[in-house]
């Protein structure tokens, strides 16, 4: 059997990471936390007696995930937003599945129903963190992960940080953010009075943790192409810099890191006084990983 017969899809794509992130103009401390990981799963000869021709090579696949939090609710939000994530890493750790080759429905399936339990989670566990203290009742944050294995990729999302994708010169919005302002514009109806003069994009209507009950997680999936880059960030950046500067900064062919830098800093010269963070993924996918399911 040919080793053609079972293409490895993962092994094939390379990503560019990059990652930046601000307190903000004349702020002390930085509320967003993010992460970048990469998983894998390997096989390796140890030992065999047929010919060494034959024994397959060490191979090797591997899954990409970026995640960025926005901490909320005043003394705790900085607390708020590192638990999350914290917790989201031990519990990929202790309970994840780790697929890295997603080539037909059921993995698919999998990796979803997956990435909602540990939301909720994480959900829980900040709750629990908010209840352990008076000071802390209030503390939430947002939660928005990318999750890739070959050229499939899962976005998980609660609160307004938000997920794009740049391909061939167009940036296309990934999540939808969860704030009043949001709910408003969706159903046409106009704010209450008593809300009318204040910043709605900034009210959540979803959140990790906090008093709001439990959080209406969005799961989306889609499939990536040769030199998409994936970008995640919070409101820091997207409050001040619209979508036609983001995609002027990114068709530069400038590595990940200083592209988040060049975005943040855009931010900052706009008067950013929030945190801000944004994260990249620069894909390369050969046209063999294209995914086929087995006949």
């Amino acid at each position: 059997m040919h080793n053609d017969d079972f293409p490895p899809l993962s092994s094939l794509v390379d990503v560019q990471f990059g990652s930046c992130s601000h307190p903000g103009v004349r702020r002390a401390t930085n509320d967003d936390h993010y992460l970048i990981v990469r998983t894998g799963r390997y096989m390796e000869t140890v030992a065999t007696s047929i010919p060494e021709c034959a024994a397959p090579e060490r191979f090797d696949e591997f899954g990409y995930g970026m995640v960025v939090a926005d901490g909320l609710g005043g003394a705790g939000s900085e607390r708020a937003s590192h638990i999350a994530i914290t917790t989201l890493a031990h519990l990929a750790v202790q309970w994840g599945r780790w697929n890295v080759r997603v080539d037909n429905e059921q993995t698919s399936w999998e990796i979803i129903q997956q990435a909602e339990r540990f939301y909720r989670q994480v959900d829980e566990t900040v709750s629990a963190a908010a209840r352990s203290h008076p000071t802390l009742a209030d503390m939430a944050t947002t939660m928005t992960a990318a999750y890739s294995g070959g050229d499939e990729l899962f976005i998980v999302h609660v609160g307004h940080s938000r997920a794009y994708v740049y391909r061939g010169g167009l940036l296309t919005r990934l999540t939808r953010d969860q704030t009043l302002a949001q709910r408003l514009l969706e159903t046409g109806r106009p704010a209450p009075t008593e809300l009318a003069a204040r910043d709605l994009r900034h009210i959540l209507t979803d959140a990790i943790g906090g008093l709001a009950g439990e959080a209406d997680i969005q799961i989306e999936s889609l499939r990536l192409f040769d030199d998409d880059i994936v970008m995640l960030c919070t409101n820091g950046l997207t409050d001040l810099v619209n979508d036609d500067q983001i995609a002027a900064v990114l068709a530069s062919d400038r590595r990940p890191d200083a592209l988040c830098q060049a975005l943040v800093d855009l931010a900052l010269q706009q008067g950013g006084t929030d945190n801000v963070t944004v994260l990249l993924g620069r894909y390369r996918i050969p046209a063999a990983t294209t995914n086929t399911s087995p006949a």
